[in-house]
């Protein structure tokens, strides 16, 4: 078995408008890169190769709580020392401590001859995402893991369904302010209307039978958030501007990545993929707010090694 491995560890798309905690997509950029070696005395240790500050505590990283959780069911002695290429910014809603959680799992797991499954792996990196949320949520760091669409059926017990999805391109827009997971949980209503609900639970399962039917017209139909999304879009300056312009000019739909700050956008068309990358940045650049966008696509595989 080799001693190091370097692994891809994409961003992730979470909720998919309707689907909060549920549903999740993995992005072929942007990613970070991890390089993880086994060691036998028992440390687990994260560094940063980019001078990013990191606890010293495993217990207190992303990458460090998952392969705590780990090594409890190795044999004793094992251990991982972890070095991360940070390139998904923290705070951007693109999966940033999941890319962390999951790439230290499935790195990890590489070097110990696969010994567990991608459900044992989502397990463990759940710990990551507790750490940065204070919930241990999976809608980030399932697709990460599997890669493509995932549904989240259940937590307790966990119950993952990786989904089929026809082609699509994604346009993402990341706004440089910051908006806490745990913040943005913070504000959310503990109680919702019966009838929002009934059309939120219509929303995401047509969601899903878009993707399964490769309707791009049902999935356009059913990116629509009733619960979330009217509270948290009051957080990102330009959204209500950049959603409406964008889906005039063809886009099937989108909203906040995760807890935000970052937009996206489904699109069945590279041409209004790039559309849509326009009016982003014409937007933030009139608000005077500095951005990164992305075109990208789905990315199937999730956690790739790299070397």
């Amino acid at each position: 078995m080799k001693n190091s491995v370097q692994v891809k560890c994409p961003a992730t798309v979470a909720n998919l408008v309707c689907g909060f905690d549920v549903l999740g997509l993995c992005l072929d950029d942007p990613a970070d890169l991890m390089d993880v070696s086994i060691n036998h005395d028992g440390r687990i240790t994260v560094k940063s190769a980019d001078g990013y500050p990191l606890p010293e505590n495993p217990a207190e990283n992303t990458a460090g709580a998952p392969l705590l959780e780990m090594v409890k069911e190795l044999e004793p002695g094992i251990g991982f020392d972890v070095l991360t290429h940070k390139n998904i910014k923290p705070g951007s809603g693109l999966g940033s401590s999941a890319a962390s959680a999951a790439g230290a799992t499935v790195a990890a797991n590489i070097l110990l001859g696969n010994k567990f499954s991608n459900e044992d792996l989502l397990r463990f990196a759940m710990f990551g995402e507790k750490v940065a949320s204070g919930v241990k949520h999976a809608d980030n760091v399932a697709p990460c893991i599997y890669g493509g669409v995932t549904l989240i059926r259940s937590i307790h017990p966990l119950d993952v369904v990786a989904l089929d999805a026809p082609p699509l391109y994604v346009t993402v827009v990341h706004p440089q302010i910051e908006v806490k997971t745990s913040d943005a949980r913070q504000i959310l209503r503990k109680e919702v209307l019966l009838k929002s609900a009934i059309k939120q639970w219509g929303n995401i399962a047509g969601l899903v039978a878009g993707f399964l039917k490769k309707d791009y017209a049902l999935i356009g139909r059913s990116l629509e958030d009733v619960i979330i999304e009217p509270v948290r879009s009051i957080l990102i300056p330009g959204f209500d501007t950049v959603k409406s312009r964008c889906l005039e000019a063809g886009a099937l739909g989108g909203g906040i990545s995760g807890s935000g700050p970052s937009l996206f956008m489904l699109n069945q068309h590279e041409s209004i993929a790039k559309e849509n990358e326009r009016i982003m940045q014409e937007v933030f650049k009139e608000l005077g707010i500095d951005y990164k966008t992305y075109v990208t696509t789905i990315n199937t595989k999730g956690v790739t090694q790299v070397s």
